[in-house]
């Protein structure tokens, strides 16, 4: 089947809107100055800050919304991958890592009735059941560590 002017459209419009939804899941504030970008790769997480010499660049915030994972390890790593992203944006080659942890993000349900009447009564019995969908959270520093 041919592709359409309008399907050609659609699929653009499509394609922007994901975009737009990934890239609205980090954020940073600057707090120092802004550098070159670099490559995510290079860009190292700290659980402590580095005994070298290091300039703050931003803090960090974001989800593991909207990256398809399900694991909290694999949620866990699309936190980690993003902060590395956001951070490689700002020129920081290190990211203070302040906190992960779990955030309530929505909930899924279901459920199930029956009713039956005659004569001079009626009768009905439901019954349902619902849990709470999470996704992770991560704050960090960006940080320019020198040599």
């Amino acid at each position: 089947m041919p592709i359409t002017g309008s399907t050609t459209v659609r699929r653009a419009v499509l394609a922007t809107a994901s975009l737009s939804l990934l890239a609205c899941v980090s954020s940073h504030v600057l707090v120092g100055t802004q550098r070159p970008p670099i490559p995510p790769d290079q860009v190292h997480i700290y659980l402590r800050p580095p005994p070298q010499h290091y300039e703050e660049i931003a803090i960090l915030d974001t989800s593991s919304k909207h990256s398809f994972s399900i694991s909290a390890q694999g949620k866990t790593d699309a936190v980690i991958r993003r902060l590395k992203g956001e951070a490689a944006k700002l020129g920081a080659n290190g990211v203070l890592l302040e906190e992960v942890g779990n955030q309530a993000s929505g909930s899924v349900g279901t459920g199930v009735g029956a009713s039956t009447s005659g004569g001079h009564a009626s009768f009905g019995i439901g019954l349902s059941t619902s849990s709470t969908t999470f996704q992770k959270y991560g704050t960090g520093l960006a940080i320019y560590v020198g040599p």
